[in-house]
């Protein structure tokens, strides 16, 4: 499946949850998670999306683990599948 199908389940998602999944884009800081989720009751997560099957880039890797750092959430989802489970997650978090 292809990563823009994966972003699109990912954004109807998050906005009947009565979210926001805006695009994250950090010009000069390359490697940073697509998506910014942003739930009900402050929760907030990152999360890149792939083509199926496909992994983290090691600049990816790096900045996930940057985020992870300070504290935040980082996801990666590359199947729709993955998409109810993460965002259980995030607003139990």
């Amino acid at each position: 499946m292809r990563e823009k199908t994966v972003e699109n389940k990912l954004v109807k998602a998050v906005k009947a949850l009565g979210g926001l999944a805006p695009k994250f884009i950090s010009p000069g800081f390359d490697g940073v998670p697509d998506r910014l989720i942003l739930l009900p009751k402050g929760r907030i997560a990152f999360i890149e999306l792939k083509a199926e099957g496909k992994t983290l880039r090691p600049l990816q890797v790096r900045r996930k683990r940057q985020l992870e750092a300070l504290g935040f959430s980082v996801y990666c989802i590359d199947r729709p599948e993955q998409i109810g489970g993460i965002l259980d997650e995030i607003q139990s978090s």
